[in-house]
């Protein structure tokens, strides 16, 4: 890749995203199509979040970017359009500049995720545990509702779940004692994370009829022992490449290589787990 003066600029903002695996495959999906783009993880301090982002966007070639923790909420009251998704689930993880510089904020996690859990099963009309009331619960209920799943909401902290199932339409439940009445389950929690973290509920009480779906994407315990126990599970990688891939699409106004950006994912993802073990 040739870096000139019409190398237009995008990236994901956050803190942290050192180890971020975006610019992995977005900058593979740019070369494979011959578009002149470079993509770079942007950390940026959370004092000085605001100056940064009116620094990034007053940058001619910044066309746009991703959004990543903590600042998925913070950065809508920089948009001129919020998508309908955006207005519904509270937070956007896109950030597209429009050539007259409008700035537009889209939200792809829901999308992500769908298209990851329907590769295990379709979640239509299932019965779905939701575990964790954070923002990236808020996405993955949006995208569970809007397929006519039934949804029931575990947090620790019962008043977020009550506040997060109310704002949705979601039963909660108040115990993870009875997890076999699920058929589905998905951890939006940071739990797995480490190594050392405590564990959600007692893991061996998986079954083999359900199916379990990690937004952490690395090999978590939850994972592993779902995997063990017969039931279809994967973690939050293939969420991570599907809701890059509708950025890069809104972006670009172009089909990615989603075979392409996801032989690289997985080769680094790959990689960076061998150098951890």
């Amino acid at each position: 890749m040739e870096i000139n003066g019409k190398t237009e600029l995008y990236g994901v903002i956050g803190n942290p995203v050192k180890h971020s695996l975006s610019p992995v495959f977005q900058n593979v999906g740019f070369k494979s199509l011959g578009i002149n783009a470079v993509y770079l993880p942007l950390e940026v301090s959370k004092e000085r979040f605001e100056e940064s982002v009116r620094g990034l966007l007053s940058l001619e070639n910044l066309k746009g970017f991703n959004v990543t923790v903590p600042f998925k909420e913070g950065i809508l009251k920089f948009g001129d359009l919020l998508s309908e998704d955006v207005k519904h689930i509270g937070s956007a993880n896109t950030l597209k500049k429009t050539p007259e510089g409008r700035i537009e904020f889209y939200n792809t996690d829901w999308v992500g995720f769908l298209n990851a859990l329907k590769e295990l099963t379709d979640p239509a009309g299932k019965k779905v545990l939701v575990l964790g009331a954070g923002g990236t619960s808020r996405a993955v209920i949006y995208a569970l509702k809007r397929v006519n799943a039934e949804v029931f909401l575990w947090n620790r902290t019962l008043s977020k779940a009550e506040k997060l199932a109310q704002s949705f339409g979601v039963k909660i439940i108040k115990n993870l004692n009875n997890i076999g009445v699920f058929e589905i389950i998905v951890n939006t929690t940071s739990v797995g994370l480490k190594e050392d973290d405590p564990p959600l509920f007692d893991y061996k009480k998986i079954q083999a009829h359900q199916v379990v779906y990690d937004v952490i994407y690395r090999q978590t315990p939850l994972v592993e022992t779902a995997l063990k126990k017969g039931a279809k599970a994967q973690n939050g990688l293939k969420m991570l490449l599907y809701q890059g891939v509708e950025s890069f699409k809104i972006w670009t106004g172009k089909e990615p290589p989603i075979g392409t950006m996801w032989r690289a994912l997985k080769r680094a993802f790959t990689e960076n787990h061998a150098r951890k073990s």
